[in-house]
């Protein structure tokens, strides 16, 4: 007997919306990271991007636990000197209100092609509705 590994043909994918308000953004990303990945799955297989898409709605009314709204900082660099760039999560919060969702689910992927495929699957947006109505997302509860 072998062991069954799915193809991509078997792989079927579906569309699941998540409210992220009032939600930790710990908790809302992992639970996200982990149906991108298809943990969820009965055939996952860790070297198979078995996710499903994930639509997160209402990214602009996740939490931060503790002080960390103003404490927690989010830094980039130009790569040139003196390029370091540092905002808080509060101003992140205001300039661009799906970002901190987007990177704290990006982080908890595998950092790898395969990490990169599945974080394709994912569409944040800030307010209450979303543009992907045609593909009949199934709506689904953050467990924690």
């Amino acid at each position: 007997m072998s062991t069954f590994f799915p193809r991509k043909e078997d792989i079927e994918r579906k569309w699941f919306v998540v409210d992220a308000a009032d939600l930790p953004i710990g908790r809302v990303s992992s639970f996200v990271a982990s149906i991108l990945m298809g943990k969820r799955n009965p055939l996952y297989t860790p070297h198979l991007d078995m996710g499903d898409h994930v639509i997160v709605v209402n990214a602009d009314k996740v939490v931060y636990t503790g002080r960390k709204s103003s404490k927690k900082l989010y830094r980039r660099h130009s790569m040139r000197p003196g390029g370091l760039v540092e905002i808080t999560a509060e101003k992140m919060m205001e300039k661009h209100p799906t970002r901190p969702v987007e990177l704290a689910v990006k982080g908890m992927l595998p950092k790898t092609k395969l990490g990169r495929q599945m974080y394709t699957k994912l569409h944040v947006y800030a307010g209450p509705e979303h543009q992907n109505q045609a593909q009949k997302p199934e709506q689904i509860v953050v467990q924690a």
